[in-house]
């Protein structure tokens, strides 16, 4: 089973559920079979186990430290995204013609999977890289690819973003950063920025900071933001790091949790000049720069989820062992202490952890695959449908995730009981990596306002009904197998969503935007776990199909699929309407609560 994820799980989604080995039927991944996409797995699950996690307490006890004005950490964060490099995950899913292996996003997102959860802080160097070198690959001149892009897919160059200031934070309308055009086509860079993940190293030969500023000419707020490339060093004619660009460190933050990757606050131009390039068009920053925050985003959900996991198989580890008690029927004093899994409530809470984890790891590997769907379906159609679902799940992908699976690490400190709460068991440690999720790249309620206030209802609702489509082909699957309560219930809850986002669009235009969206939160909630159960319906039919055929082994793994289906629905479905019903009827508690009172 592995101690970082289930890779069992892994090939039942792929394969099973996804069948993922279907897109060797594209030009773009011709050249690849199972064979292939499994060899780069088992690759990505050893370095996970053997490189990855043993450092992964060490690096959050020896947190990366300023001395002479340098940062300084542990060596074996080095050694770790060396071996990555080597091993070619830089480029996982990059052009072979840019150096990259050419996988699909669904493939290199099952790789990042194993990374994410065996050390979450050391695979953001790689994972910021990787977003940066695909926002250039978008928006960058040929040039800029060039010298900046193929060594970032090389590993030899890392990348961040650059977007909060020290009082500008998800606000970005308000950012104070200036670029002052030099007369060469270049621009000098004044400002500071806040909370930069990796913005400052020894990892790397360079640092190519993508940078959100103003010129001087911009329009006011958002849509007078342009985006800069502004490497750590000045590239000399070879594109070799040269002379300091003044990108200075002014402080790290100390986090409480992932704590092994460096987080900054950067001034720009302040101990002399700090030369940048505009990526792409003036002003329009902010929309290039989300290209690079979509993709972040579902990355963050898919490491909430592989956070979890781990603390899911920790606890579910601890419970088989540890023996406590005796059973409820049967309390002899002379009897064995039995383990704590056999007792109702703990297995309550593994049975809660697994259908939150297993769940949120279906969601991003799903998301994985529409991007493919996305770059590569044939039909036009299908890229369309593709572009619409992502649309609509981003925000889901991203905030579902990093609430409940965050849920699952607090279920798994419980299952260890007082043991939990101590740095002798990781499980401590997952939970205080993943309380950053629900805030980082966008936190939760900006998610839920972007999913309510936008996305649900956009193209007069073709995202949302993109979505209700496949919503409907997974109950009618459910039928199907002979699920039809469990596929009923999904209907009504689904039906239940459709309600209050038809609600919400009557508020908006007959109340405005502070009464429809008062209670976007709660949607999320709701509307992320009837996706969620969904897509538990349709493992849930795979599993109950193999299952009559299934040896020992597989039979448990497929049965545990049905099982965590049921707790879905019998148990958090319910939870889902109550948190609908606030968007429909338009609850105004929040609204009418006066600031003063609290």
């Amino acid at each position: 089973m592995g101690t970082v994820c289930s890779r069992r799980d892994i090939d039942f989604l792929l394969h099973e559920v996804l069948d993922v080995t279907s897109l060797v039927g594209r030009e773009r991944y011709a050249m690849h079979d199972r064979v292939a996409f499994d060899a780069a797995i088992d690759l990505a699950f050893r370095l996970a186990e053997e490189r990855l996690q043993p450092h992964a307490s060490l690096a959050d006890a020896d947190e990366p430290h300023v001395v002479d004005g340098r940062v300084v950490q542990i060596a074996e964060t080095g050694a770790a995204l060396e071996a990555l490099r080597e091993a070619g995950f830089f480029a996982a899913t990059v052009d072979e013609e840019q150096g990259g292996m050419q996988l699909p996003f669904v493939i290199g997102q099952a790789c990042a999977a194993f990374f994410k959860g065996a050390n979450v802080s050391t695979t953001g160097y790689l994972l910021l890289t990787r977003a940066a070198a695909n926002l250039l690959e978008a928006h960058g001149t040929p040039d800029q690819k060039q010298r900046y892009m193929l060594a970032m897919n090389a590993g030899r160059f890392f990348g961040t973003m650059c977007l909060s200031e020290p009082d500008v934070g998800s606000s970005l309308a308000d950012i104070r950063t200036r670029a002052m055009p030099r007369g060469d086509g270049t621009y000098a860079i004044r400002g500071n920025k806040m909370w930069i993940s990796g913005g400052e190293h020894e990892l790397s030969e360079t640092i190519v900071h993508l940078v959100l500023a103003k010129l001087p000419d911009a329009p006011p707020g958002a849509r007078g933001i342009s985006l800069f490339i502004v490497p750590r060093h000045r590239l000399d004619g070879d594109g070799n790091p040269g002379e300091d660009n003044n990108v200075v460190l002014a402080g790290l933050n100390h986090k409480m949790g992932y704590r092994g990757i460096t987080n900054c606050l950067l001034n720009f131009g302040e101990s002399g000049e700090t030369i940048g390039e505009l990526v792409g068009e003036p002003h329009r920053g902010l929309a290039y720069m989300f290209h690079m925050m979509n993709e972040a985003r579902i990355g963050v959900g898919l490491g909430a989820t592989m956070l979890g996991y781990g603390g899911y198989l920790a606890s579910l580890a601890y419970a088989r062992e540890r023996r406590q008690g005796r059973p409820l029927d049967g309390r002899d004093p002379h009897a064995p202490p039995i383990a704590i899994v056999e007792h109702p409530d703990v297995r309550r809470m593994l049975l809660q952890q697994k259908a939150y984890v297993e769940g949120g790891l279906a969601l991003g590997l799903w998301c994985g695959l529409l991007v493919d769907e996305q770059k590569t379906a044939p039909e036009a159609s299908a890229r369309d449908h593709a572009r619409r679902l992502l649309d609509i799940l981003t925000p889901i992908a991203k905030a579902w995730p990093s609430e409940f699976c965050l849920e699952a690490n607090k279920l798994a400190i419980q299952v260890l009981g007082g043991a939990g709460y101590t740095r002798d068991f990781r499980v401590e440690r997952l939970y205080r990596d993943n309380r950053l999720n629900p805030i980082h790249e966008g936190t939760n309620g900006i998610q839920a306002l972007d999913l309510l206030g936008r996305k649900a209802v956009m193209e007069e609702g073709a995202c949302f009904d993109a979505l209700g489509a496949e919503i409907t082909a997974m109950t009618g699957q459910a039928r199907d197998a002979g699920l039809d309560k469990e596929a009923q219930a999904v209907e009504c809850a689904w039906d239940a969503t459709s309600a209050a986002r038809e609600a919400t669009v009557q508020r908006m235009a007959q109340q405005g935007l502070a009464a429809a969206l008062a209670n976007a939160t709660t949607f999320l909630h709701g509307f992320g776990h009837v996706v969620v159960t969904a897509l538990w319906l349709r493992q849930a039919v795979v599993a109950s199909r193999a299952l009559p055929s299934a040896s020992d082994g597989d039979a448990d793994f497929y049965h545990g699929k049905v099982q965590a289906m049921r707790y879905m629905v019998r148990h958090e479905l319910h939870l889902a309407r109550a948190w609908l019903q606030a968007t429909l009827t338009g609850d105004a508690t929040v609204l009418e609560t006066a600031a003063e009172w609290l």
